[in-house]
C-alpha cells in the first residue's frame, strides 16, 4: 500500500467529472487500497479518486469514530444516490483537499446508495447520520462538485485564497 498525495483545492482535476469504473482488476484492487491507506493516514473519513489525482469513480469512507469499536473501511464503485430523505441535516463539514477549512452544508438526512463492489457485486445501503454526509460529500467529488461549492461566494471566494496561499507556502518549503 503506497500513500498518496491528495490535491488540494484549486486544482483543476477537482473540478472535472470521473468516469466509470468498468471492472475491478488488480490496479483498481491497488488504487481502494492506496485509498484507504491515504484516508487514515490524513485523518480522514471519506476520499475520492480525483483527490489522489485519479479521475474514476471511486469513493471510499469509514465513519466509525467511537473507540473501541471495528473499523468499517468502505469502497464504493460507481456510487449512485438512489433515494433522498425529504428531512434535511446540516453539518460542518471539511475535506481533505481543503485543509483546516470548515463550513455548514445542508443535505438530505438519510440517503440509499447503489454502487459495485471490489467483489464485482452490486450493493446497496441505506445510510444515515455522519454515514450519509460523507458518501454524499465523496460522490460530490466524484462528479467535480467541493463542498464550498454550496457555499455563499464571498465564503467560498475567501477559502479559496486561503488554498492559494497554502499552496504557494508548500512550495517553497
Amino acid at each position: 500500500m503506497t500513500i498518496r498525495s491528495i490535491l488540494i483545492h484549486p486544482d483543476p482535476r477537482l473540478k472535472k467529472e470521473a468516469e466509470p469504473i468498468t471492472e475491478v482488476t488488480d490496479a483498481v484492487r491497488l488504487q481502494a487500497n492506496d485509498m484507504l491507506a491515504t484516508m487514515y493516514d490524513a485523518p480522514g473519513i471519506g476520499l475520492a479518486a480525483p483527490q489522489i489525482g485519479v479521475l474514476n469513480r471511486m469513493i471510499v469512507m469509514d465513519c466509525v469514530k467511537e473507540d473501541g469499536e471495528a473499523a468499517r473501511p468502505m469502497v464504493l464503485m460507481n456510487p449512485e444516490v438512489i433515494g433522498i430523505s425529504e428531512e434535511l441535516n446540516t453539518y460542518e463539514e471539511g475535506c481533505l483537499s481543503i485543509p483546516e477549512q470548515y463550513a455548514d452544508v445542508e443535505r438530505p438526512s438519510e440517503v440509499d446508495v447503489r454502487w459495485l463492489g471490489l467483489d464485482g457485486a452490486l450493493h446497496e445501503e441505506h445510510f444515515t447520520g455522519l454515514w450519509a454526509t460523507c458518501v454524499q460529500h465523496e460522490i460530490d467529488h466524484l462528479n467535480g462538485k467541493l463542498f464550498i461549492d454550496y457555499l455563499r461566494p464571498l465564503k467560498r471566494q475567501m477559502i479559496t485564497r486561503k488554498m492559494q496561499k497554502l499552496k504557494r507556502e508548500k512550495a517553497r518549503a
